[in-house]
């Protein structure tokens, strides 16, 4: 462990650039965050050149944790609005559409087909050409219910 007594600024400045530049390889906004603390430990260490290498790594795993919770809080409340917010969520689009059924609801369980797609539906039992209303997401399964306007 001699090597580690010899450390200086520039070790974790170098490291510091190394990790974000490992972020390019490595998305998803982590290696970033950590590689910002080694930039601050090396700050501090040329504040502090006589810091041994024990405070060192302690006051690198702090700022580490402290950069990436705040680094994660900053990203993730800027996350931009979608322009397709139902996007691989097609049964989504469906929520309040009215369709007639093609097939009875027997147990609670059925089929409707919308568009080209035979959807598993769920709600009140009720007879073939009911006009029912979706409601709702379960999963895979659309929920229905009778349409009122009828």
């Amino acid at each position: 462990m001699e090597i580690l007594n010899h450390l200086i600024f520039w070790h974790w400045l170098i490291l510091g650039v190394v990790l974000i530049a490992l972020e390019i390889l490595l998305p998803g906004y982590i290696m970033m965050w950590i590689g910002m603390a080694a930039i601050l430990t090396g700050g501090l260490l040329f504040l502090v050149p006589d810091m041994t290498w024990e405070y060192q790594f302690l006051i690198f795993a702090v700022l580490s944790a402290i950069c990436l919770y705040f680094g994660r809080k900053y990203i993730g409340s800027k996350e931009t609005p979608s322009d397709h917010p139902g996007l691989n969520q097609r049964g989504a689009n469906y929520v309040g559409q009215s369709y007639v059924l093609d097939n009875s609801i027997q147990n609670g369980v059925g089929k409707l087909v919308i568009d080209d797609t035979s959807w598993r539906v769920t709600g009140d039992d009720m007879p073939k050409g009911t006009k029912v209303k979706v409601v709702g997401m379960e999963g895979s399964s659309l929920k229905i219910e009778k349409d009122k306007n009828m």
